[in-house]
């Protein structure tokens, strides 16, 4: 069985879109759904270790990763038009039905889809992926005050994550130092190479102040898990700066057979904790 994965490109609605695919087409399929500030590139060794089993497609968003950057006056750069977007992917290339891995932006841009189209939706995978108000801890006063009452002076400190320094901490920001070896440089660099792009770090702004439209899409979100009840994994590195770790306890709210798993990792446990979320993804995709 070939564990290759294959990288393309195909037109959604004139735009380019990169993805990664790997796995046979006859095995179910998992839409892996990156967060920010990174790619379908965070999926790579997941997509290796999964393909003998599972046929797996990891696309980037435009603006994002390998991806079409088109002009802001050709896009709209929100989260419900990005969804959008990839779910008309999914469509150009015939992916039916699928679980649904969701992560950082990755979560409300998959859950949009979700709510629009529950029928291509198998099950959902959340990986420190923001639902409920519990995870919008005081680490998000500054930018929700930025959002209500915007200052040029406000800005130029909300923005300091869109640097090279914070494109780091995204992935290395609550790690314990026992686990900083396990974060692979190359990640970041690329990141923080394409973000640099001419007008990629306003465009990244403009969407990171749109993040506010999520917060009130909550209970909406709330309410497909309560309708559809769609089997899910739970996966929280509990020391993540961004969402706070009660969060992963609120999905049992709305889903009550949902599987909860908090692990010794942070925001990005695909890097650091890779073999305990294989072993956890692997056994609910195949359990009843």
């Amino acid at each position: 069985m070939s564990r290759q994965i294959l990288n393309r490109s195909i037109k959604v609605d004139g735009i380019d879109i990169f993805y990664r695919e790997a796995g046979d087409r006859k095995h179910p399929s998992l839409l892996l759904l990156h967060g920010f500030p990174t790619s379908s590139v965070m999926f790579k060794n997941l997509m290796t270790a999964l393909s003998d089993r599972f046929h797996l497609v990891a696309p980037d968003y435009p603006g994002f990763g390998f991806s079409a950057f088109p002009d802001k006056d050709l896009f709209e750069y929100s989260f419900g038009n990005i969804s959008a977007y990839i779910n008309k992917f999914t469509d150009v290339i015939g992916l039916k039905s699928f679980t649904i891995y969701l992560h950082d932006y990755g979560c409300p841009i998959g859950l949009r889809l979700c709510v629009n189209h529950p029928e291509k939706i198998e099950r959902i995978i959340v990986q420190n992926g923001n639902t409920y108000d519990e995870g919008i801890g005081p680490q998000w006063d500054e930018t929700i005050d930025y959002w209500q009452n915007p200052t040029p002076e406000k800005k130029e400190k909300v923005a300091a994550f869109l640097s090279e320094e914070g494109v780091k901490m995204q992935y290395t920001a609550g790690v314990p130092e026992a686990l900083l070896s396990s974060v692979s440089p190359e990640l970041w660099r690329l990141d923080w190479e394409l973000m640099k792009r001419p007008g990629n770090i306003d465009m990244q702004f403009e969407l990171n102040c749109d993040f506010g439209n999520n917060i009130s899409m909550f209970p909406v979100f709330q309410e497909y898990f309560r309708v559809h009840q769609p089997p899910a994994l739970i996966i929280w590195g509990k020391y993540d700066v961004f969402f706070g770790v009660e969060e992963a306890y609120c999905y049992q709210k709305d889903l009550p057979r949902a599987q909860t798993h908090i692990i010794d990792g942070s925001h990005m446990v695909l890097e650091t904790n890779f073999d305990e979320v294989l072993h956890l993804i692997s056994t609910f995709l195949i359990s009843k």
